[in-house]
């Protein structure tokens, strides 16, 4: 018996390019636990704008990207629109659905629409 996957590499489409100009487009993310998904709703931008919480959770959750010391939410709030909605679609995958169609698909493509949809 294996035990339960709690991380999940991943190859972002783009990538982040640091302040210094690098790109960065490998990383990790791990699954969520519940304070992940309440502790933002805490924080002061949350209650300015619900969305934000969805920044804040990403940045929580991603553990690894290249190089980059620490994942922040400057650093989530920098990524190209493909590479943030690349990250939501993965954590609704990890955590709500099943991880294992990760294995099928080419690291950087988008996920298949179908896939990501949640209830």
């Amino acid at each position: 018996m294996s035990g339960l996957r709690t991380e999940f590499p991943f190859t972002l489409p783009k990538g982040f390019v640091d302040d210094n100009g690098t790109l960065h487009r490998t990383g990790v993310m791990r699954l969520a636990c519940a304070r992940d998904e309440i502790e933002p709703l805490r924080d002061g931008r949350v209650k300015e704008n619900d969305a934000y919480a969805t920044v804040i959770v990403l940045s929580r959750v991603v553990t690894e990207l290249g190089t980059v010391q620490r994942v922040t939410t400057k650093t989530i709030e920098s990524l190209f629109v493909s590479d943030f909605g690349y990250l939501q679609d993965l954590y609704r995958i990890i955590n709500f659905q099943d991880p294992s169609i990760l294995d099928a698909l080419e690291p950087g493509t988008p996920f298949p629409t179908a896939s990501v949809e949640v209830g």
